[in-house]
């Protein structure tokens, strides 16, 4: 329950998701994330931290710890099936 409460916490797994591809600094994210506000964004980087998720890099990025890659990994077959859903409703609503 802990994880899915951390998980649930608005833009925590936009945030996981857009350090996928290796370390981003925080404009970066504030941009990534847009409408994100800066006290959010650090709270819940913080947050994903103090949980071992993520890791600050030299530089002020911030990039996924081992542990926050292999919740990339358990992520992957919901990644599959929003794409699924998503290509379902587009399929749905487009006549």
């Amino acid at each position: 329950m802990a994880a899915l409460d951390l998980l649930g916490r608005r833009w925590a797994l936009r945030l996981l998701w857009e350090l996928r591809d290796g370390p981003v600094g925080a404009r970066d994210l504030l941009g990534r994330c847009s409408p994100l506000s800066s006290s959010v964004l650090y709270q819940r980087l913080n947050e994903l931290a103090d949980a071992g998720l993520i890791t600050k890099v030299e530089g002020g990025g911030y990039t996924l710890t081992p542990i926050g890659s292999r919740l990339g990994d358990a992520l992957r077959p919901l990644d599959a099936w929003a794409r699924s859903w998503a290509k379902s409703v587009s399929d749905t609503t487009v006549h």
